[in-house]
């Protein structure tokens, strides 16, 4: 457990920046909805109408008049990209700091295995991902209050676990991906998400391209289909938890032979 403290304490710093500017966008937008809701007609036919950005973001599909709508496409967005980002960023550099920064030799003269090392360090991104959804949850809840409406509970948790899955799953990737790595890992765990999310807007835009919501974990996290079904797609989900699963897995095999310097 001390390797965990330790880089929960390293990454402190990095997840209350990350977690306080992904709630305080997602604030802005809760306490813009009054005013949006008062121009419902103009706004629904503004953004429904912009055809192929409008299928892009779901947006000719969901209403800005409604809370739930709203905030699966503006609150969503934010915390979809934000959290990607930092659940990626994050991963991306757990393995690998070690060697980036020369500590690797100190580390590995402790009488700790590879494995206890890869599990805390584990563990380590499993937290911080964790508490960042729950601090933004109860941000969005407490928000939703403030400007006095209803809080619609179930909604904003199924809205809330499809993106914290998503969140884990690239984690695991970027996770699996660290354990190559050597040195630079923030363009990776970037470019990965940025590209992921990019899948899904094609996905949105051509219907020929329906299967890369199977590759990329934004495809299970449509408020549309969300709100809609009233679940996550079962299939979709189950690719991403697989995936991540093998990114975790490959980073416990290849990091306990790796050739470590440092």
């Amino acid at each position: 457990m001390t390797l965990l403290k330790h880089e929960i304490r390293q990454g402190g710093a990095s997840f209350g920046i990350w977690t306080l500017s992904i709630g305080f966008l997602i604030a802005v937008c809760i306490f813009l909805f009054p005013e949006m809701s008062r121009q419902i007609e103009e706004a629904n036919e503004l953004f429904s109408s912009m055809g192929s950005f409008s299928a892009a973001f779901g947006m000719d599909r969901l209403s800005f008049g409604t809370l739930t709508g709203f905030y699966a496409i503006e609150c969503c967005n934010v915390l979809g990209l934000g959290g990607a980002f930092y659940a990626s960023l994050t991963a991306a550099g757990m393995l690998c700091k070690e060697e980036r920064d020369r500590t690797a030799e100190f580390l590995l003269t402790h009488p700790v295995s590879r494995g206890r090392i890869v599990a805390e360090k584990l563990a380590a991104v499993l937290f911080f991902i964790t508490a960042m959804n729950l601090l933004i949850f109860a941000v969005s809840v407490c928000c939703i209050l403030a400007i006095g409406e209803t809080v619609p509970l179930k909604e904003l948790a199924l809205l809330h676990a499809a993106y914290g899955l998503l969140q884990l799953e690239l984690g695991g990737i970027c996770f699996g991906i660290s354990a190559f790595l050597k040195k630079g890992s923030a363009g990776v765990g970037l470019g990965l998400a940025a590209g992921m999310y990019f899948l899904n807007l094609i996905a949105n835009i051509t219907k020929s391209a329906g299967f890369l919501k199977y590759i990329t974990p934004f495809g299970y996290c449509e408020g549309a289909d969300l709100l809609a079904d009233g679940r996550m797609d079962a299939a979709k989900a189950a690719v991403g938890i697989a995936v991540g699963a093998a990114g975790i897995a490959a980073a416990f095999v290849y990091y306990r032979k790796k050739d470590i310097h440092g």
